[in-house]
């Protein structure tokens, strides 16, 4: 690096493409280098003069025919899709998206930078539990974190932080995007801005907002994780890129050569995620790169695994979803990626979008069957505990035979949708101040107003899967009835510290507890009915599960050492435990209630006395 930087873009329809070399302030262009040689689709060429620290950008110049998804513009300034980091964060300007409207003083400038150091990291286990957590959201309002790390990946491993997961029994953390990342056009004229960072732009490079440190931040925080005994997970988004529809901005990719990195049909970009694009994850070049950016935030940061965005899109090739497509295959053969915690998020919005169960046998899976089931148990719905009963004993009829229950990632509730608390308060969602009319969001989510929360978090606790809780749901966060609220980087989405239900975070914190002593609770193998379980009504028989308004569940778990009873009560009114020998047979460990053994609306978990 010391006499220059060699440089290397792949484009395979562009006819020259160059290096901009810009000031230290990434304001004034300095020099315009042809990458005059070419090897099939890489140009490339030596920048002479150029050390660490330097800002540059790229630029295109190919076709200009939009009909064919060709959409060159030499005026446009173009993010390095291998920058490992930028001078600023990206900001959406109409002028973006006009044609031959000059960029390069509305675009972020890449950052040269030397190789990063690999992080040497242990191989992760499967999560005992997973907290989902909003980098900037969570830390905002924290009065026990400084005010200078307020929003920052650095936030999270200060002592306030560090606290409050170890009050938790926190086992896994799962990080909310950190890819570097531009609002949403319409956001634009709205005056709001994108709270949760699910519009990327390139791959390599973090976001200076969250981590303004880059990734020696994100390094050091996740170091410090780890000494503390946490996982570390982090949301990725490839399936789509900020740079949106045929009308949204040009900023890498699609200056570079739109119809390779995105999926067209007619020249016209395929939109199986619903934010106007979809990336070509079917593309060898493409599977290459995103495999690389994979590696490298694994390798520099010492994360554990990933969690995968609207997953089907990594699956997907022109005749719809096979489990081993290419990108699938390809992190299942690299020698690192393949021993990480993959979790998919394994639906779509395209034809054929919704795989839950689908993908390879060490995948986890976010089960929406597990929400949506839960959900209508507690609201009272009909035949509802049929859908309980498989729930609670680990949704066999997802994951067996390939997988164990320990594939589910049970959740009641997660960033987006209603919080766990608004959804026993809301029974229509109120996203009027997204600006789009209340018409974006889900418009029949499941909900129980009037409910009781810790129902709903001992119900997640007490089922057989791996459970994951969204920071803020241990101490009853509201949006407001907010079920969309990506676009509230304020106080909607800030978690509420000071204003924390502690007797809540006291209940989550024992039931995380309970869960971890009783090895019935997590057993990761499916029930086959040979003495190991026994299902029982109100009258302590078997359940008539024919019965259309059945509210009361309950279940024995038998093992070597110990027998359990998780009594799951929708009624109103107060039940005793009907099982042989009540309450003189068994000790109340928990209630979500008071009065009774199994009080209404209520779970219950009760221990076999021995004798």
């Amino acid at each position: 690096m010391d006499g220059g930087v060699n440089v290397a873009v792949r484009s395979a329809h562009a006819k020259r493409v160059f290096f901009c070399l810009f000031d230290s302030h990434g304001k004034r262009e300095l020099h315009r280098l042809e990458l005059g040689q070419r090897d099939g689709d890489v140009h490339y060429g030596f920048a002479a003069n150029v050390k660490a620290g330097a800002h540059y950008g790229l630029r295109a110049e190919g076709p200009w025919n939009p009909h064919d998804g060709l959409r060159f513009d030499v005026h446009k300034l173009l993010v390095d899709p291998h920058a490992t980091a930028l001078d600023r964060p990206y900001s959406f300007h109409p002028g973006l998206c006009e044609h031959a409207r000059e960029t390069k003083d509305l675009v972020p400038k890449g950052v040269v930078t030397p190789p990063l150091h690999k992080v040497t990291r242990a191989t992760p286990h499967v999560p005992c539990w997973i907290y989902e957590v909003p980098v900037k959201a969570f830390s905002m309002r924290h009065p026990g974190i400084p005010a200078s790390k307020r929003g920052t990946m650095a936030a999270l491993a200060e002592p306030a932080a560090l606290e409050h997961f170890r009050r938790l029994g926190v086992d896994t953390i799962e990080l909310m995007p950190l890819m570097a990342w531009i609002d949403e056009r319409h956001l634009h004229a709205l005056g709001l801005a994108n709270a949760w960072g699910y519009n990327p732009v390139t791959f390599f490079a973090p976001d200076p907002r969250l981590a303004p440190g880059g990734f020696a931040e994100i390094a050091d925080t996740v170091a410090k994780l780890h000494a503390h005994g946490f996982q570390v997970v982090l949301d990725v988004v490839l399936n789509h890129t900020g740079e949106s529809d045929a009308a949204g901005p040009t900023l890498s990719f699609r200056g570079l050569d739109n119809t390779v990195w995105y999926r067209h049909i007619h020249g016209h970009p395929v939109n199986d995620t619903g934010c106007g694009n979809t990336v070509a994850l079917d593309h060898p070049a493409v599977v290459d790169y995103t495999v690389a950016a994979l590696r490298h935030w694994i390798d520099v940061t010492g994360l554990d695994g990933f969690r995968f965005d609207l997953a089907t899109v990594m699956g997907r090739g022109s005749d719809g979803f096979h489990h081993d497509a290419p990108l699938i295959r390809a992190i299942s053969a690299d020698p690192v990626l393949s021993r990480c915690l993959l979790i998919a998020e394994p639906w779509d919005v395209g034809p054929g979008g919704y795989q839950l169960g689908n993908f390879p046998p060490r995948w986890l899976e976010w089960n929406d069957k597990f929400r949506d089931d839960v959900r209508r148990f507690w609201r009272g719905d009909s035949f509802s505990v049929n859908a309980l009963a498989t729930r609670l004993a680990g949704s066999s009829d997802v994951f067996k035979p390939r997988k164990q229950p320990s594939n589910s990632i049970n959740f009641v509730a997660a960033h987006d949708g209603f919080t766990l608390a608004d959804l026993t308060r809301f029974s229509h969602k109120d996203n009027l101040a997204n600006g789009e009319g209340n018409r974006d969001g889900k418009s029949h989510e499941v909900t129980w107003p009037g409910g009781n929360v810790r129902a709903l978090l001992a119900t997640l606790f007490f089922a057989r899967g791996t459970p994951m809780l969204t920071a803020g749901d241990e101490f009853g966060r509201s949006q407001g009835g907010n079920n969309n609220a990506y676009a509230q980087d304020n106080g909607t989405t800030w978690l509420d510290w000071e204003d924390a239900d502690q007797a809540l975070i006291d209940c989550a914190a024992r039931l995380v507890a309970i869960r971890a002593s009783h090895p019935l609770l997590t057993e990761d193998r499916f029930l086959n009915g040979d003495g190991d379980a026994a299902w029982f009504g109100s009258d302590g028989e078997t359940p008539d599960w024919d019965s259309p308004d059945l509210r009361f569940l309950g279940i024995v778990l038998s093992g070597e050492t110990e027998r359990l009873a998780i009594a799951c009560n929708g009624g109103g009114k107060s039940l005793a435990l009907p099982l042989s020998g009540g309450t003189g047979q068994w000790r109340r460990i928990f209630t979500t209630g008071s009065g009774g053994d199994c009080p209404p609306h209520s779970v219950s978990l009760f221990s076999a006395i021995s004798t």
